[in-house]
């Protein structure tokens, strides 16, 4: 298991479709899902501050298997983003590994605290974030990829 910087060609494509395909196999969400993610995907490729905002690709094998993205919520605030492990490399650590990369990152830069938005049922990525110190501050009823999920807002100091 490999964690390296999103910044080969194709790396930015492969987080949007891994994104629609995976959500859409798993969870029966519809496009509304992947594209907000090439919304998320997009802003950050079109305008970031490599100094304060980040992306990473974990690979298997030489194959791209999980990504993360830390971006700018505010000047205090860091927030964690497109958290995915694909199916295949699941049980290898990909998850921790992406997400303590994620959180290093927001220390050496300097944030106060990190969020991350997240639907609940999700349960090995509860897992994960519950790990690494976030705590869930809000749940939302809502309607979106098609579905009524519940959204959940959580937190962490740095």
């Amino acid at each position: 298991m490999r964690i390296r910087p999103l910044d080969q060609p194709g790396d930015l494509g492969w987080v949007v479709q891994a994104h629609g395909e995976l959500y859409a196999a798993e969870h029966g969400w519809d496009t509304s899902f992947e594209a907000m993610v090439a919304k998320i995907v997009g802003d950050y490729a079109a305008d970031h501050d490599p100094a304060r905002e980040s992306a990473w690709i974990a690979e298997l094998d030489g194959q791209r298997v999980g990504c993360v993205f830390c971006v700018r919520e505010d000047d205090t605030t860091a927030k964690l983003r497109v958290l995915l492990v694909h199916p295949d490399a699941r049980g290898h650590g990909a998850g921790n590994k992406l997400v303590s990369t994620c959180v290093e990152f927001a220390q050496s830069a300097d944030y106060e605290r990190m969020v991350l938005w997240t639907v609940e049922g999700l349960a090995s990525a509860r897992k994960i974030y519950e790990a690494h110190g976030f705590e869930l501050r809000e749940e939302t009823p809502q309607h979106n990829f098609g579905h009524d999920v519940t959204g959940q807002l959580w937190a962490r100091g740095l």
